[in-house]
């Protein structure tokens, strides 16, 4: 006899699964959808129809736990991201469309909320200046301000954008795993494309070398042993510096703080030219 699917855990209604093994798979793709914008009962509804295939609210309640009235809200929120139909016969029927295409319809979506929002952007703007200033004049802040800024995304966002305005200079100070994480993130291109004065102090051994290619294999310097690999910080332009605060392998939980702050760059400023001049190339400190 064929077991009701509605009586079933959502770990229960997977054939020869363990239940901790498939809760930690659930969990993980419950964590990886939540990128493209659907709550966390929202994936857990999706993933269920898109794995058990058509079925009636009452059954992804049941399954899921969760409230019918809840279940019909999210299943509607779903219905109008794209990525779930509905069937005309009675009861209705539930039916996700296949994860790679609905991740694609989440993308395009998102595209168009952002393309959307650059169209808004200078009305905004124009809308903004249109209101007058009230408090000190700009010229008048003296003491310079700083930004924290947590999280892959909003250090990624920040530096990205520091790189890509810089005018005059760039110096970085950073330990081996720090340069590789900015490798990966696409800072080094940044750098190699950049046309202004780099100077790059790193830790980095003989195995990440690579990483410096082209243009930047003249401008990094092999960190002396007795430096610390726990200090990381970039400068711009000497006006601008961010300073790593917090480093872990979690990318939510990274810390960073942002600063225009004249006599914190300066003390930083100080600090590398202190250590590039004590440093030496690449080229020149191989078998150290």
């Amino acid at each position: 006899m064929t077991q009701d699917m509605t009586n079933l855990s959502i770990s229960e209604s997977v054939p020869d699964t363990k239940p901790s093994e498939y809760d930690v798979l659930f969990d993980k793709m419950k964590n990886e959808l939540s990128k493209f914008g659907l709550t966390q009962n929202q994936s857990k509804v999706f993933l269920f129809l898109e794995k058990h295939g058509p079925s009636t609210a009452t059954q992804i309640s049941k399954a899921l736990k969760i409230p019918r009235t809840e279940t019909y809200h999210l299943l509607t929120n779903l219905q109008n991201n794209g990525i779930v139909s509905a069937s005309f016969q009675h009861p209705i029927k539930f039916s996700a469309y296949p994860l790679d295409k609905a991740i694609g319809v989440l993308i395009n979506a998102e595209k168009e909320r952002v393309k959307s929002l650059e169209n808004q952007e200078k009305d905004i703007v124009a809308l903004w200046e249109t209101m007058p200033k009230f408090g000190l004049d700009k010229d008048e802040i003296k003491d310079g301000k700083f930004q924290m800024l947590q999280g892959q995304n909003q250090m990624t966002s920040k530096i990205s954008e520091m790189l890509i305005n810089a005018k005059e200079s760039i110096q970085v100070l950073a330990s081996e795993k720090d340069f590789m994480k900015f490798y990966h993130a696409g800072f080094l291109e940044l750098m190699r494309d950049s046309k202004v004065e780099t100077q790059l102090v790193s830790s980095s051994s003989s195995k990440t070398e690579y990483i410096f290619s082209g243009s930047l294999k003249n401008k990094v310097k092999r960190m002396p042993l007795k430096i610390k690999e726990d200090l990381c910080f970039i400068i711009k332009d000497d006006n601008e510096a961010v300073l790593f605060m917090k480093k872990t392998n979690d990318a939510k939980n990274i810390l960073i703080m942002w600063t225009d702050s004249y006599s914190m760059i300066y003390a930083l400023r100080l600090l590398f030219t202190y250590i590039w001049s004590n440093s030496r190339y690449f080229k020149d400190s191989k078998g150290e």
